[in-house]
């Protein structure tokens, strides 16, 4: 009976070398000039590095890539983009729509990895874009193409090319609403970097984050608006997640989130009304449900707000997302007005974690958060005790718990009131 060949047989893909010989600038990263992919990713895409896009079907991921190889080829040199799902005509159509037309960007509809290898070898470049991963298949392989052992080979000899050329390779794959697809959900542990875009059904908006990111942080986002054109960027999207009116309203709150290097300016809203049922109503949208039903405890329990028999309901606009801790005022704020139809004054903010014991407690980059506040027009912070924020044309407001929030909150309606009176 023979024996498989030994690991010690094998030869190595390339001699050891003292680590200071090493060039590090063949791991640079190289910048497509689409700012906002660039922002989530780290600065650029890394050459070797292999790098999913995962998201449901039509959200833009054809669309959004189509761009980034056009701007990619522009700067870079050759992009093979292969398609599966459609012919290189369409995909044409779809570059002459978004302006993304390059003579050093190459098409081809391919099925094979075989294929895919044969077109590398012809075309040689920098940037290799497969739409999507799904539609490719290894010959000798079992499953069907899109099934988890193809998806896994697939991957594995994109990914061996990828690393031994030194060009990107870009892998698009679908995921559906309950993730059953099997392509992103068992290639996220052999890639080097895997974003996800997605965006509310109804909204223009699209939002890119990284789950998994090699070369960066994984805290950047991305915000793109979905036009005729294609994906536009968006730059300075603080200003789509607050809802500007005339007077304020029972039950919203801004705050500022911090997403990687950028500060955004997002708005928390709440509805509570008595409850028919005997297991009241808790519902959340773009934040952390866990979070919520705490900061509703502490609401109860130290500030004495009567929520038990009442539905709550807590929502972000447009579409945003807040899962750190810094908006648990703000949800507090909101869901006390709310309850009390009360109301937060116009041009205040509130950024602050919120406690078990009901403390304020203090978060990172309150100084770029209130510089934030005050640029888009809102001349109160409420802030942690002990910031120490001192911002020109802003008062800064330091509160320790969730009573003294609330407490203050009356004293800046009233004294609001009051003006107007004597005005």
């Amino acid at each position: 009976m023979s024996s498989a060949p030994s690991a010690r047989g094998m030869p190595p893909m390339s001699p050891a070398r003292p680590i200071g010989e090493v060039d590090a600038d063949d791991a640079r990263a190289l910048p497509t000039g689409l700012a906002e992919f660039d922002r989530v990713l780290g600065g650029g895409l890394v050459g070797g590095s292999v790098v999913l896009i995962a998201g449901e079907p039509g959200v833009g991921k054809s669309t959004l890539m189509v761009d980034v190889a056009a701007r990619f080829a522009q700067r870079h040199g050759r992009v093979l983009y292969v398609s599966g799902e459609e012919s290189a005509s369409q995909v044409r159509r779809r570059a002459d729509r978004v302006g993304a037309v390059h003579p050093q960007l190459y098409l081809a509809a391919e099925q094979s990895v075989a294929a895919v290898e044969t077109q590398l070898d012809a075309v040689r470049p920098g940037l290799l874009l497969v739409d999507s991963v799904q539609t490719l298949s290894v010959e000798g392989v079992e499953g069907v193409s899109g099934g988890v052992t193809q998806v896994r080979e697939v991957a594995a000899r994109l990914t061996a090319r990828a690393k031994r050329d030194g060009f990107v390779a870009v892998l698009i794959g679908h995921v559906t609403k309950d993730g059953q697809v099997a392509g992103p959900r068992v290639l996220e542990h052999l890639v080097d970097v895997v974003l996800h875009l997605d965006g509310e059904p109804h909204s223009p908006l699209r939002f890119l984050r990284a789950a998994k990111n090699r070369f960066g942080s994984t805290e950047e986002v991305g915000c793109f608006s979905l036009t005729e054109r294609g994906l536009g960027e968006v730059t300075d999207p603080s200003g789509l997640f607050v809802t500007r009116r005339a007077a304020p309203l029972p039950g919203t709150c801004p705050t500022v989130s911090v997403r990687g290097s950028r500060p955004l300016v997002a708005e928390v809203q709440a509805l509570v009304a008595r409850s028919a049922l005997a297991a009241p109503r808790r519902s959340t949208a773009g934040l952390d449900a866990a979070r919520v039903a705490m900061v509703l405890a502490v609401l109860e329990r130290r500030a004495r707000l009567p929520l038990a028999g009442h539905d709550v309901f807590v929502a972000t606009v447009g579409g945003a997302r807040l899962d750190e801790p810094s908006s648990d005022l703000a949800v507090a704020l909101a869901v006390a007005t709310a309850s009390t139809d009360g109301s937060v004054p116009a041009g205040l903010a509130a950024v602050g974690e919120v406690g078990l014991a009901g403390e304020v407690r203090p978060v990172s980059g309150i100084d770029r958060r209130v510089a934030e506040a005050v640029r888009r027009g809102f001349h109160r912070v409420l802030v942690p005790a002990g910031s120490g924020v001192c911002e020109p044309g802003a008062e800064v407001i330091e509160v320790r718990d969730v009573a003294e929030a609330l407490r203050t909150l009356t004293h800046l309606t009233l004294r609001s009131a009051e003006s107007l009176a004597v005005g």
